[in-house]
């Protein structure tokens, strides 16, 4: 069986993604979670250290799951692994003009790379990391969509962001 890759920023982590992870470990014998460094033009809450720890941590349900950082090309990454499969998730319509330009990149960059498009069950349709970390950021309201650690690690940047205004004013 495959080897797949499943990349992302996972800032942070969400039940969606943890959805999406166990589908994807149902289907191939090891599944790399592959978190980006911060490559990427998206700006991030978390560390990547911090990331790939929130991630660590709620991997103990899956025997052939390991997660690790990287950093460039995710097509160099998945080639230096020995991995054939990409593993994206798709929430909504609007997802699929993003993701798909990048799977077509991919193919164009790597032709033995296929990407695999998971969605995650309905009730995780509507959660992203960025919507986690704007409920976060303006309040300490339970939303039952990310797991305990890192609910914990947005209510501490949430303090410590409060902390740092107040300082300034």
């Amino acid at each position: 069986m495959a080897i797949a890759l499943y990349p992302g920023t996972f800032d942070p982590v969400t039940h969606g993604h943890l959805d999406v992870l166990s589908r994807a470990s149902r289907l191939f014998e090891e599944v790399i979670v592959a978190v980006a460094s911060g490559n990427s033009a998206k700006s991030t809450l978390f560390s990547p250290e911090e990331r790939v720890s929130m991630v660590e941590e709620n991997l103990a349900s899956f025997n052939n799951v390991s997660v690790e950082l990287f950093d460039g090309l995710l097509v160099d990454h998945a080639m230096h692994k020995g991995a054939s499969v990409l593993i994206r998730g798709l929430r909504v319509v609007s997802d699929f003009e993003y993701e798909f330009q990048m799977a077509q990149m991919n193919r164009h960059l790597d032709s033995s790379l296929e990407t695999i498009f998971l969605m995650p069950s309905q009730k995780y349709f509507f959660t992203s990391s960025q919507l986690i970390k704007q409920v976060h950021r303006y309040g300490e309201r339970e939303t039952g969509l990310v797991p305990e650690n890192v609910r914990l690690a947005l209510k501490k940047k949430s303090v410590l962001e409060r902390n740092n205004k107040e300082l300034e004013q």
